[in-house]
């Protein structure tokens, strides 16, 4: 049910993404989806891709700064108040969510937006108890 997410922590000047993404493409490694967070100093990249594990040492290996954690992958309606619905089952269960952002791939006819929840299993749980779909990291991994 969960999904690996690779975060790195970049300086934030020119050049810094591109060293990230020309990593991965010599290691083969496919861009899945994205976030990024900035502030003065520095920013935080997070990305979703084909393989977690060897682009968490790829990019160990290039001198970069790196985490990896759990995110979960939910099948949100795409229609208006599809992600409200989500949200709000979350908040009636006291379900705190970190961050979340969108896929760039959509599941049938509904999109898919990844989490990170300060309590997964909970999340998980409640979602699952009001007929949200959870999308396998294996899923995610290849849409």
């Amino acid at each position: 049910m969960l999904v690996k997410q690779i975060s790195i922590f970049l300086e934030n000047k020119s050049g810094r993404i591109a060293e990230v993404t020309s990593v991965l493409a010599e290691a083969g490694i496919n861009i899945r989806t994205l976030s990024l967070a900035d502030t003065t100093d520095f920013g935080v990249l997070r990305l979703i891709l084909s393989d977690a594990d060897e682009a968490e040492k790829t990019l160990k290996n290039a001198g970069l700064t790196v985490r990896k954690t759990d995110v979960v992958a939910v099948e949100v309606e795409d229609k208006p108040g599809g992600l409200n619905n989500i949200l709000d089952i979350l908040g009636k269960s006291e379900v705190n969510i970190e961050y979340m952002y969108t896929y760039v791939h959509q599941a049938g006819d509904n999109a898919v937006m990844i989490f990170k929840f300060t309590d997964i299993e909970k999340a998980i749980s409640r979602l699952g108890q009001q007929g949200i779909n959870i999308i396998d990291g294996s899923t995610v991994y290849d849409l």
